[in-house]
């Protein structure tokens, strides 16, 4: 008997004995097997590794575990014949057991799509599921998807913050004190895998919006076209917002294009003076002109420049998240002292301009999460004539554009990484007047001191020194924290041992 998969809508349905094969064992993964086990599945679990903790629990919750290469279809996969296979995102298209499964034509689920299915796990007091917010861009995404739960849970709303951002949204559908939002973030990963999804089980977001569209994961994905298609499916179906942005024409084209729920509105946000449907900046002041009950007013105040730059908010990148994320609170009715109040609690995670020291006259800025030429763009404005630390894992993007045009003003560049042929060479033909320092691979332990010690000998007092790497980490160091903690002890230590008072001449401030 086939199963009727476009039944499983609910977490009330017959999940029984469903054979579904769970592929990748991180935390998004065996909080897949986990929902899975507990509506009654029969559960498969396929991963290269485990952690000794996940290898203990996965047979504790019933579900089997298979441990092995996956660079070809292992045969207990073939033997277990999967209803269905729920890969975790690091899972790309043209990977092995996705193509076979494809090919096949089994069910091929995300666990976001998991996740809607049993949306109805735990119930608001009025019988219904929590709404979703759905969140995603090339950049920016974390920091947005804080803003607006933040935003949402001062409004009175209870919010949680999931998916992309750590805690899988399995874990946010199925807690059991509820929540009144979801605000989801999703990578273009997850999308991609949204894009398979049957229309019985697509979801339907309250608001939603992609924050900018850059080059990014193209090995992953296999061109910047399907890296595009990839993030536009995120405005699918929306019923109420879909927010854009206004000084990224791709993000307006996606939502022009996107089939939405009738009556959803396409709300815009920028920097400048914003229009009937948008929010913007008027003078130094976050206007709303999108969600106005008196249409006698010609905007609502949210907040201002001013207070943004006391909480170090004010940087233009981080400006416009704030004004996604206001969008899509508003769509909910916050009101704007709400998020006025949102805003002068909240402070942006580590590595993310975050200023680490200032020594000498010297500002440190850790921008580690700055992990692709738009984040780091984003970067370089923030900071006009930093020295800046540039290299790593380029993903298959190219830094000529970005190296030609902010590139071209910094005053100094380090360059690190394994792979610095492509950055060194994008240095000479586009931007040669920018002295280059090269950082030669070494114990990952050695890099951040050398770093530090060459960008120390160049700069001067008044100057920035920007770590903004437009790569990612993997090359040298375990994580983009990673890489920004050792940067933050490097200059600690270079503090600590006197270098900065020779460097300017002065005893190093606060600010660590």
């Amino acid at each position: 008997m086939t199963r009727d998969l476009d039944a499983l809508t609910s977490w009330h349905a017959d999940w029984r004995g469903l054979r579904v094969a769970v592929l990748g064992l991180s935390v998004t993964g065996f909080s897949v097997a986990d929902t899975l086990t507990e509506l009654g599945a029969e559960v498969l679990v396929l991963a290269e590794s485990a952690t000794p903790e996940y290898e203990r629990l996965v047979p504790l919750i019933g579900a089997e575990l298979w441990l092995g290469d996956l660079g070809s279809v292992p045969r207990r996969l073939v033997d277990f014949a999967p209803e269905v296979v729920i890969a975790s995102p690091g899972f790309a298209p043209a990977h092995p057991v996705i193509v076979w499964t494809r090919e096949r034509s089994v069910a091929l689920w995300g666990d976001i799509e998991l996740g809607w299915r049993v949306r109805d796990k735990v119930l608001r007091d009025d019988g219904t599921p929590a709404e979703w917010v759905l969140i995603t861009g090339t950049n920016g995404k974390t920091t947005t998807t804080q803003l607006t739960a933040a935003m949402l849970v001062a409004g009175g709303l209870r919010a949680a913050p999931c998916g992309n951002i750590g805690v899988p949204v399995l874990d946010a559908v199925r807690d059991p004190g509820g929540f009144d939002v979801l605000v989801v973030e999703v990578s273009s990963h997850q999308l991609w895998y949204l894009g398979e999804t049957a229309p019985a089980a697509q979801p339907v977001p309250w608001a939603t919006t992609c924050l900018n569209l850059a080059d990014d994961h193209l090995v992953w994905h296999g061109s910047a076209e399907a890296y595009r298609d990839a993030k536009a499916v995120v405005y699918r179906n929306t019923r109420v917002a879909c927010v854009y942005n206004k000084a990224d024409a791709a993000t307006q084209r996606m939502v022009e294009e996107a089939d939405v729920v009738d009556g959803a509105r396409a709300i815009g946000f920028g920097l400048g003076i914003p229009g009937p449907s948008d929010l913007g900046v008027v003078e130094g002041i976050l206007a709303d002109r999108a969600f106005l009950d008196d249409r006698r007013r010609s905007a609502l105040e949210l907040t201002t420049v001013a207070d943004l730059a006391a909480h170090g908010l004010n940087a233009p990148h981080i400006v416009q998240n704030i004004l996604a994320a206001a969008a899509l609170a508003r769509s909910l009715d916050v009101e704007p002292a709400a998020i006025k109040a949102a805003l002068d609690d909240f402070r942006l995670d580590a590595h993310r301009i975050e200023v680490i020291a200032r020594a000498a006259g010297i500002t440190w800025v850790d921008d580690s999460k700055a992990t692709n030429p738009h984040a780091a763009q984003s970067s370089l404005r923030a900071f006009p004539g930093a020295i800046w630390i540039v290299g790593g894992d380029l993903k298959g993007v190219d830094l000529s554009e970005l190296v030609a045009g902010a590139g071209a003003t910094a005053r100094a560049a380090v360059v690190i990484g394994t792979d610095r042929d492509h950055v060194l060479e994008a240095f000479a033909r586009h931007a040669p007047a920018v002295p280059v320092l090269e950082v030669v691979p070494g114990d990952t332990e050695e890099v951040m001191t050398r770093v530090v010690e060459l960008a120390a000998g160049v700069a001067q007092a008044g100057d920035t020194v920007l770590l903004a790497p437009a790569a990612a980490s993997f090359d040298q160091f375990a994580s983009y924290a990673d890489r920004g903690r050792r940067f933050a002890e490097a200059v600690r230590q270079w503090i600590d041992q006197g270098s900065a008072g020779d460097a300017g001449g002065r005893t190093p401030d606060a600010g660590l």
